[in-house]
């Protein structure tokens, strides 16, 4: 691809993606769906040049920050209150999704073989919880659903992709049992050991990094500093990633700046969005060049039915699991003191919450080109597979999830809303109390302890407002607006009759610009 197509292909996704947030947002739908829809047409274009993506491109560029940013992004208490589910969960249903969807996608298509069936059904092993979590926190269903499905998308995340390496190398050099197995314990060994590594280097690193450039820049290059290596190593680079991510990711607070974390986080967001927007769109540019290969391979009609057999089986052995298998964990050997048997209500909400998303897709892109030294001729057919399955769960499970929650009785929006502005109240209050701590004991001067305790009651007094049976509390953003309004336009008075450099003007526009966005709680 030359410089002129490779930009022209640039801008091509660039506006793919703007065009496709816009319409996703106006008509309420999963944004991979319009994304993929809108790069199918894109590719139509005759100045859109072809697209085939290669294995190790997507390996190296999408799949480290995605899997990172997942890891780090963890939340420790409660997945350890809710081990027993989430490692059942994400263990053996990915585990038994592989096996049978391996057999099924066998059955549909004859003449593939148990390695390359093995390595597409753990491409479309793993879930994504973001749609899933996103859907049931707006309608603030059970903490306890959600932070099952955020736990169990990282560990099955981890398991999947190592399950599809080892397959990928039985493509290139199969192997028996025995070395399976022990190429699955060097993989998992070595990966978790180089993870720990990684993640105590980085960590000692951050907390001499003071600049907040510079600790963005290292946020930025640690995934692929914990994977590149692992892979090069022969060992699981997906492990070693998660173990890096939440090692860091549970010790942010001390090693980030306030300010780091902000504009961090803003970052991460930033970049996550367009890694996955541009693996939707790219997807939908490469579905010209794979539909064209398949005439070749296998008929629209089998592909068909293969697509319904493989959708109906991730479904229905994950709604199986979950309830009629989960409930029977309890009596395995062992004790399992934590371990709290969900109603049936909830297992069925987990069950159907089993979307999948871009991590799939950046899997089933890097099935390999060639198997046993030969072109692997049935990678279309398969990429197409995942594609289909990873559109229809978005749309059949991701647009009837919200109805579900509320049908079953879980959506809790103002208990949820009462709990946040309780954890608010408490936070703020113990800041206010240590600000009194700091004026008593002279550590702080009087006017500007005054300046900050009158912020801290501005909180209080929202949240507790919203912690009474009142009405509703008086919405003060336009309030604050006109007072930023004001201020904005004394600032622009004072540049303009030149008492104030421009360097001034852009940091106060700056504080401004965040007062404006602020929520007061």
């Amino acid at each position: 691809m030359g410089e002129q197509e490779l930009f022209t292909l640039t801008v091509a996704i660039a506006v793919v993606v703007i065009i496709g947030r816009a319409v996703a947002t106006r008509l309420e739908v999963p944004e991979a769906v319009v994304f993929v829809v809108l790069g199918v047409l894109a590719s139509l274009i005759p100045q859109v040049p072809n697209i085939d993506l290669s294995p190790d491109l997507v390996l190296v560029l999408f799949l480290p920050p995605l899997v990172y940013n997942a890891a780090f992004l963890t939340a420790p208490r409660e997945t350890r209150e809710n081990a027993v589910p989430i490692t059942a969960l994400a263990i053996g249903t990915t585990a038994v999704t592989i096996v049978g969807v391996a057999w099924v996608i066998r059955l549909v298509l004859p003449g593939l073989g148990w390695a390359p069936a093995l390595a597409f059904a753990a491409a479309i092993a793993p879930t994504d919880a973001v749609a899933a979590t996103a859907v049931m926190s707006r309608l603030g269903a059970p903490t306890r659903v959600v932070t099952i499905l955020e736990g169990e998308s990282l560990i099955n995340d981890a398991v999947a992709l190592t399950a599809f390496s080892l397959a990928v190398e039985a493509m290139a050099h199969p192997f028996t049992l025995d070395h399976a197995l022990l190429r699955l314990v060097q993989v998992v060994v070595g990966g978790i050991a180089y993870g720990l590594v990684v993640a105590v280097v980085i960590g000692r690193v951050r907390h001499h990094v003071r600049d907040p450039a510079l600790q963005i820049l290292i946020t930025l290059v640690t995934p692929f500093i914990a994977y590149i290596p692992a892979d090069e190593l022969n060992v699981s680079g997906v492990l070693a990633t998660v173990v890096t991510g939440v090692y860091l990711g549970t010790r942010t607070e001390g090693m980030l700046q306030p300010a780091s974390r902000a504009s961090g986080t803003m970052f991460w967001r930033t970049l996550i969005f367009l890694l996955e927007s541009a693996l939707f769109v790219l997807l939908g540019l490469e579905l010209r060049a794979v539909v064209s290969d398949l005439s070749t391979v296998v008929s629209f009609a089998r592909l068909a039915g293969a697509a319904a057999a493989v959708v109906a089986a991730i479904i229905v052995i994950r709604l199986v699991w979950e309830l009629a298998v989960s409930p029977l964990i309890r009596f395995l050997p062992g004790e399992h003191s934590m371990f709290v048997v969900n109603p049936w209500r909830y297992r069925l909400v987990i069950g159907w919450g089993g979307m999948r998303g871009a991590i799939s897709l950046a899997i089933a892109l890097t099935l390999p080109i060639t198997m046993n030294g030969r072109p692997f001729t049935q990678r279309s057919a398969l990429i197409l597979l995942a594609a289909v399955v990873v559109v229809v769960t978005l749309l059949g499970e991701g647009l009837t999830l919200a109805p579900l929650v509320r049908h079953l009785g879980l959506a809790k929006t103002e208990e949820h809303q009462r709990r946040e502005a309780v954890a608010r109240a408490r936070v703020t209050e113990a800041g206010l109390a240590r600000l009194d701590e700091l004026a008593e004991a002279g550590e702080v001067d009087e006017d500007t302890a005054n300046v900050y305790r009158q912020l801290f009651e501005l909180r209080l007094d929202r949240v507790r407002s919203l912690l009474s049976d009142d009405d509703d509390p008086a919405d003060t953003s336009g309030f604050r607006r006109e007072l930023v309004r004001a201020q904005r336009a004394k600032l622009a008075d004072l540049y303009a009759k030149g008492k104030i450099s421009d360097e001034i003007r852009r940091a106060i526009a700056r504080s401004l610009d965040l007062q404006e966005g602020r929520p007061l709680g």
